[in-house]
């Protein structure tokens, strides 16, 4: 399946290889391979379309573009990476933002793609786009299809993103219904590493503000790296900010974690799992130490834009701050980067864990929601407080577990 570029150049394939294994004749094996392996950078579909087209409909998948334009002979393309990124490349600015007069999101008929049809709207200007709603009646494409659902009756079901400060009831209610109706993807995206969180936590849910804290030493950077990296591997867009450690100490420890062996061990193994790495949609904030709270936002905001990002790891607070004036200013700044984090969470529909060092307490102490460092701003504003308790010093059995 090509995929092209506004001028027509060919930007990457997709293969999609079916295989019957000999042992059981009934079961269908599809392989999905990616030429090159990085990410096609091309939108399938866009060779067939003509200078005069000015309507068009945006799917997630080739095979719901193929769908689309067979039975309605509507111009159809497909995302390269799903709904899960709509890449800023010149063939997205360029043609379909400047030229399409109207854009038809049909994604999918889940929540998720539900989420990112409206995100994308708001980038290819929400006066042009139109939505299909994800329901029961209205499936994806190629499942409309296969039920013998008339595609263009659901292409007229479109509605135009509406004000985005004005909405009814109305206009809530097929939300409300996919929400009680996918219960586990409204949860969030669960983690498989630590299951113990999907009884906490529930899920990894957009929008949110997590705060992390734990003893000096007791393995915060650790942890969280591995708690982030299981969501990247699911598909998460992660952004790193690490202002204690650099990057490529950072990016080893990941490595690690995600070879689950010690890379400095097997070094023949090197360029393997590395390779695996960088398929992962997973950046890095080039920031260390102390730094401007609107610069950190300004680059969140624009990886948000362009890479998609749904999860945001800062880590941590007071290295971002400095030590720089007395305990009340350090307060009062430390209360403003939190509730400017809290804002762009909401803002940008974008997750962010927080990494907070706890006040300095005995050992013997149990750390509480009132350990965090500052006041209780940090607290109040986060959606989720994780702990990492650590009592190893407290006794010879003495372990660390999260709360």
């Amino acid at each position: 399946m090509p995929a092209y570029d506004g001028d027509g150049r060919l930007m990457g394939l997709r293969k999609l290889t079916c295989t019957i294994p000999e042992e059981n004749e009934n079961l269908r094996v599809v392989q999905d391979t990616l030429l090159p392996r990085s990410g096609v950078l091309g939108l399938f579909g866009f060779n067939t379309l003509t200078k005069d087209v000015s309507e068009v409909v945006l799917t997630s998948r080739e095979l719901d573009a193929m769908a689309v334009y067979q039975e309605t002979r509507a111009p159809a393309l497909a995302l390269p990476a799903g709904f899960s990124s709509l890449p800023q490349e010149k063939i997205v600015q360029g043609s379909v933002q400047v030229e399409f007069h109207k854009i038809i999101l049909w994604l999918g008929d889940d929540v998720r793609a539900w989420e990112a049809a409206k995100l994308f709207s708001k980038k290819l200007n929400e006066k042009r786009c139109f939505i299909i709603r994800p329901s029961v009646e209205d499936p994806s494409p190629l499942e409309a299809l296969r039920r013998g659902v008339k595609l263009r009756s659901v292409l007229s079901k479109a509605k135009p993103v509406v004000h985005k400060s004005i909405v009814s009831f109305a206009q809530l209610k097929q939300e409300i219904f996919s929400e009680l109706t996918h219960v586990e993807q409204v949860a969030g995206v669960k983690w498989q590493r630590y299951t113990a969180l999907n009884r906490l936590l529930k899920g990894h849910r957009r929008g949110e503000l997590t705060v992390f804290t734990g003893p000096t030493g007791s393995g915060k950077t650790t942890f969280i790296s591995d708690y982030s990296l299981d969501l990247c591997m699911q598909g998460v867009n992660t952004l790193w900010g690490s202002f204690e450690i650099n990057n490529v100490r950072l990016g080893k420890m990941m490595l690690t974690q995600f070879a689950q062996m010690n890379m400095a061990k097997h070094l023949d193994q090197f360029d393997t799992w590395a390779n695996r790495f960088e398929e992962l949609p997973m950046f890095f904030m080039t920031f260390f130490g102390q730094e401007s709270i609107h610069k950190v936002i300004e680059a969140m905001s624009h990886a948000v834009y362009v890479h998609d990002i749904a999860h945001v790891v800062v880590d941590n607070l007071q290295f971002m701050m400095g030590s720089n004036g007395d305990w009340s200013d350090r307060f009062l700044k430390q209360d403003s980067f939190v509730g400017a984090f809290r804002k762009f969470a909401t803002n940008m529909n974008c997750h962010v864990t927080l990494v907070i060092h706890p006040r300095k307490e005995k050992d013997t102490d149990e750390l509480t929601t009132a350990s965090v460092f500052g006041s209780a701003k940090a607290t109040q504003e986060a959606d989720n407080v994780l702990i990492l308790q650590d009592k190893r010093l407290m006794s010879v059995r003495g372990r660390k577990y999260l709360q």
